[in-house]
């Protein structure tokens, strides 16, 4: 943390509560320095119930403004209601890493709070994926993502909202389609394919032939340039293609395509070491309250009493989990991981994975049973069983929803010289068919956008071969 590590006087409307919390963060910071941990300046700012819940939905505090947010924000507020959500903070990595917490939270709550955004500092310091995406995006999501807001507040008074809500539309139903293997900043393709060099195979055939015996020299290759396939190979960062080759997009479309697609990488990080940065911080969390002796007893049972609400499996009593609570997972595998291999191996986990290798290599047998973990199945009479304990079975059932970032794996397979675009579900992959009807939503945005037509090659749900076009082409 750097400067004053807490904006805004009190809670509850007691000044010395903010008062003994920032310092109870001050020295929470300096123990969870000495246990090793290292993090960029970290920025808390105390914030009522509504803001935090907009932040929750929005993903960031401000954002392009768009519909399906107020969607969100509803089915949010009625989870709240209903007991089932709980937002304690969000916390944003960069330099410096800006962490929100809830102002009606208790003493204990927000010092648990601090603890916990040390742990996701440092994971974001120190993990080589989060490393690289943020070198990419930038460290500083806030200002860019309001700047991004500013702009788009232009074009909405400029081009109206019908026009710029259609294009929203479509960039955020395919914001999850980016390429993670490519930079963010990247160029577009060679508009045409290379002359064979001198000392090709081509070329060097060509000088044989000449010299045999009785042979004349061979006709001329045609020399003219040859224009290259587009794309050369099947391209899968749908946002980056629509953005460079949409020939009928304006500018401020292709702004607004690239915006959404720069947050994405922003956010890949988060969504791909979910299980194990949660976890990491719950671990750290634990470990600074439990060691922090300047914490009044009374408060520190009040903090570990949120601790267990945090790390718990989503059911109670007797009743079996059925839905995945990362933290509670993470926490455990990370407490194992530390009880068999030490600190040290911890940490460089922590540097070098993913949820994939943290899962696939880290989750054995023993913890799953300790945590009776299983794969279940819901029958067509509405019936749920558990239909396998098997560990490799449940390693790839908790991952499964995270491959392709979650999405359906399309990619564009060729742009027609009049424009028209083809795209192709890789339904073998990804091991099943799309929902018809979601994809024909999506594609009625895409071909507004595109302007010509655009098809899809897919299956349905019984693998059934399909083709969904859209052939809108324009407002």
């Amino acid at each position: 943390m750097s400067g004053d590590p807490l904006h805004g006087d009190a809670l509850h409307g007691d000044a010395l509560h903010g008062d003994r919390l920032a310092d109870y963060a001050a020295r929470l910071e300096q123990l969870a320095i000495e246990h090793g941990l290292e993090f960029d300046p970290v920025h808390f700012d105390m914030v009522p119930n509504r803001f935090m819940l907009e932040i929750a939905v929005y993903g960031l505090p401000v954002r392009m403004r768009h519909w399906s947010f107020g969607v969100r924000y509803i089915h949010q507020l009625v989870r709240q209601h209903m007991g089932h959500s709980r937002i304690f903070e969000v916390m944003f990595p960069g330099d410096p890493c800006r962490a929100f917490m809830l102002e009606h939270n208790s003493l204990a709550e927000n010092t648990l709070v601090t603890a916990h955004v040390l742990g996701h500092a440092d994971f974001a310091r120190n993990n080589a994926l989060f490393q690289r995406f943020m070198g990419m995006a930038g460290g500083h999501i806030l200002e860019q993502s309001a700047a991004r807001a500013h702009r788009l507040e232009a074009a909405l008074a400029e081009h109206g909202q019908e026009r710029v809500e259609a294009v929203l539309d479509a960039a955020l139903a395919l914001e999850a389609h980016i390429d993670i293997g490519q930079p963010l900043h990247r160029l577009r393709y060679p508009e045409y394919l290379k002359a064979p060099a001198s000392g090709s195979p081509d070329r060097a055939f060509r000088d044989r032939y000449t010299r045999l015996p009785g042979e004349g020299e061979p006709p001329a290759p045609d020399t003219r340039r040859q224009r290259a396939p587009l794309p050369p190979h099947p391209e899968h960062d749908l946002l980056w293609f629509i953005a460079q080759y949409g020939a009928e997009l304006e500018e401020w479309e292709r702004d607004i395509f690239l915006a959404v697609r720069e947050e994405a990488y922003y956010f890949h990080p988060i969504f791909a070491c979910q299980i194990m940065n949660e976890g990491w911080a719950s671990y750290w969390h634990a470990r600074l309250l439990r060691e922090a002796g300047f914490l009044p007893h009374e408060l520190y049972l009040a903090a570990l009493k949120s601790h267990s609400d945090v790390v718990r499996p989503y059911a109670g009593g007797q009743q079996l989990a059925l839905a995945l609570n990362p933290y509670h997972l993470g926490f455990a595998m990370w407490e194992h991981i530390i009880e068999r291999e030490g600190l040290d191996a911890a940490r460089r986990i922590m540097r070098e994975e993913d949820d994939f290798g943290f899962v696939r290599n880290y989750l054995d047998a023993d913890l799953a049973r300790e945590l009776d973990l299983f794969v279940h199945e819901t029958r067509t009479d509405g019936e749920t069983r558990i239909a396998n304990r098997d560990i490799h079975a449940i390693r790839e059932a908790i991952l499964a929803p995270k491959y392709n970032n979650g999405a359906p794996s399309v990619a564009v397979t060729l742009l027609k010289p009049d424009g028209s675009l083809e795209l192709r579900h890789d339904f073998q992959h990804d091991g099943r068919g799309l929902d018809l009807q979601q994809a024909e939503r999506v594609m009625e945005y895409v071909g507004r956008i595109w302007r010509r037509p655009v098809s899809l090659n897919t299956v349905d749900f019984r693998g059934v071969m399909r083709t969904l076009s859209a052939r809108k082409t324009g407002f």
